[in-house]
């Protein structure tokens, strides 16, 4: 079973929709043999690098509201990601550009190592707080995961490797009418949008499943919480 998931790295929905999407994994009944790929998708393709301001006050300024109501808001999405078992430090939480990470991630695919990447990134950008618009954390998350230092830097330093990669990525999210993410495509066929509970997630795997074939199909209830490039819904 192939299960394509189009994501961001910064995105907190996407996170905690892998976290869901994994324990649905471990709870199903059968023992499944799953190919994850992750696809790109920038929810923001103009965010600057790291420059010093918090998620907080982004947030407030993005939406009109005050830094407190902000605070409350990151608190109740932090509250959703410690029900799957993970742990976001808004206070600290440094947003960037991350067309650079999956860059590297296209690279660390080569390698068989984008599982390791991706967790590892998404780990410490949501709870270690890292700069992913840093060079020498970039390295460190790419080592810890497996990749060559020298490999990582040359891809840093080449700013054409693997941009036609991410951008079909990107192309294609156009085609299938993605707008929001995490977005799960399950061999090739099935869609479930959003971070929907374990239940949605262990029904598309029984329902793919039990049938390779068939029409593309969206299998959720509803849109689920996911973020766009506008906002977090």
């Amino acid at each position: 079973m192939q299960i394509e998931i189009w994501s961001d790295f910064v995105c907190p929905f996407c996170y905690i929709g892998k976290e869901r999407l994994e324990q649905a994994i471990e709870r199903f009944p059968k023992k499944l043999d799953i190919h994850i790929k992750y696809r790109s998708f920038e929810l923001d393709p103009n965010t600057p690098a790291y420059n010093g301001k918090s998620i907080h006050e982004l947030i407030a300024k993005k939406y009109n509201m005050s830094l407190e109501q902000a605070k409350q808001t990151n608190k109740q999405l932090g509250e959703q990601a410690r029900s799957v078992g993970l742990e976001f430090v808004f206070d600290t939480m440094k947003p960037t550009n991350t067309f650079d990470v999956h860059r590297i991630s296209k690279y660390a695919k080569t390698v068989g190592k984008e599982n390791e990447f991706v967790e590892n990134t998404l780990y410490h950008y949501f709870t270690l707080s890292a700069d992913l618009s840093d060079l020498e954390t970039l390295v460190h998350i790419g080592e810890k995961s497996g990749l060559e230092k020298q490999h990582i830097l040359d891809v840093l330093q080449n700013q054409d490797r693997y941009v036609k990669e991410v951008r079909n990525d990107q192309h294609q999210a156009q085609k299938l009418g993605i707008t929001g993410v995490p977005f799960f495509v399950f061999n090739q066929k099935y869609a479930v949008s959003g971070a929907q509970p374990i239940e949605t997630f262990m029904q598309a795997l029984e329902k793919v499943e039990e049938e390779e074939r068939g029409q593309f199909e969206n299998l959720s209830n509803s849109k689920g919480s996911y973020c766009d490039g506008d906002q977090c819904h």
